[in-house]
Formats: C-alpha cells, sequence, structure tokens
C-alpha cells in the first residue's frame, strides 16, 4: 500500500479511530456523519478494509454469531493509527466539484427555462431541508457528545454544512428570479 495512498482508506482508517467497528457499523456511521460531505459505497469499503488489514493498518476480528453470519469487526493497529496522523498533517488535495445541476444549467439555453426552473427549485428544496437537518444534527450532538474531545470538530464540519446550504438558498433563490425574467409573460401568470 503507498504510503498515503488514496482517500478512501484514510477515511476509513478516521472513521475506525472512533472504535472497532464492521464493514456495515461503517456504512451506517458514514450515512449519519461524513455522508454529508463524503461518500463510500459497499463496493469501497470492504475492498478497502482487507487492503488496510494486508497492510497492516487493521486488524480483523471475528465475531460468532448463533444463527447470524459471522461479524467481523475491524480496529485500527499502532501503524494504522500512525498511517492516519501522517495523512491528517498532509495539505488538502483540492478536488474540483462536479456538479450536474451547474452542468444543466450552463446548457440550459437549449430547453425551456421552465426545466431549468424546476431543477433549482428542486435544488432550493434540498438545501432547506439540508438546513433543518444540520440544526437537528447539532442539538443531538451536543445533548448526546458533550463530553467528547472530538464534538468541536464534528460542529466545525456542520458549520460548513450549514452555511454552504444558506449559501445554495440564497443562490437558487437569487436564480430563480433571473430564470423568471426568461419566461414568456403566458409562462409567469401561471
Amino acid at each position: 500500500m503507498k504510503k498515503h495512498g488514496g482517500t478512501t482508506p484514510n477515511a476509513l482508517l478516521g472513521l475506525l479511530s472512533l472504535g472497532p467497528m464492521s464493514g456495515y457499523d461503517i456504512r451506517q456511521l458514514i450515512s449519519q456523519s461524513i455522508g454529508h460531505f463524503w461518500s463510500e459505497s459497499y463496493g469501497q469499503i470492504y475492498p478497502g478494509l482487507k487492503r488496510l488489514a494486508a497492510a497492516g493498518l487493521v486488524e480483523k476480528k471475528t465475531e460468532r454469531q448463533k444463527g447470524k453470519p459471522d461479524r467481523h469487526l475491524y480496529s485500527l493497529t499502532v501503524a494504522g493509527r500512525e498511517h492516519l496522523r501522517d495523512w491528517l498533517k498532509l495539505p488538502v488535495v483540492y478536488e474540483v466539484p462536479r456538479s450536474e445541476l451547474l452542468l444543466k444549467l450552463f446548457f440550459g439555453g437549449q430547453v425551456s427555462p421552465a426545466i431549468s426552473r424546476e431543477h433549482v427549485e428542486a435544488y432550493l428544496e434540498r438545501h432547506l431541508g439540508a438546513l433543518k437537518v444540520y440544526g437537528a444534527m447539532t442539538k443531538a450532538l451536543k445533548r448526546d457528545h458533550a463530553d467528547d474531545p472530538a464534538l468541536p470538530y464534528w460542529l466545525m464540519t456542520l458549520s460548513m454544512g450549514r452555511h454552504n446550504s444558506a449559501a445554495m438558498v440564497k443562490w437558487c433563490r437569487e436564480t430563480l428570479k433571473e430564470l423568471e425574467r426568461f419566461e414568456s409573460p403566458k409562462k409567469r401568470r401561471q
């Protein structure tokens, strides 16, 4: 395994720094935490865990379960924790974001403005919903993890999500006003 190769192994090491977990546990935790800004599928998690185990960065313990499949728990090794710390010290690699919405909006002149409006309205609803989720998550974290030393860092990521969604709500509203100008007078009256 390369010294710091790829973000999937490092994301898995970071999650395992919270405690031993199965691949299923990791997937569940992703959906409740980093899944708001980072995506890992089962197809990435299980091969990633296998590679990390082969590299000696995690160890696998099998728990036998009566009437159920065996449960494989992974935990960080000393080398895995060191690898994670080394990766956390590296400069962040900037990645160009991909947005199908912006791609469709860029080429929106090829279709009716109403189609672009529908896309932007759906995006607006998504971010209004996200603002509610971020608010609820912040309250739950403060209530359930008040003494956890990682809490301020978790709240920082939520804060960025909240700020991003608030900015997207503002952008959506501005864009919808602009799109209204392109729609026919008949359509605007509907």
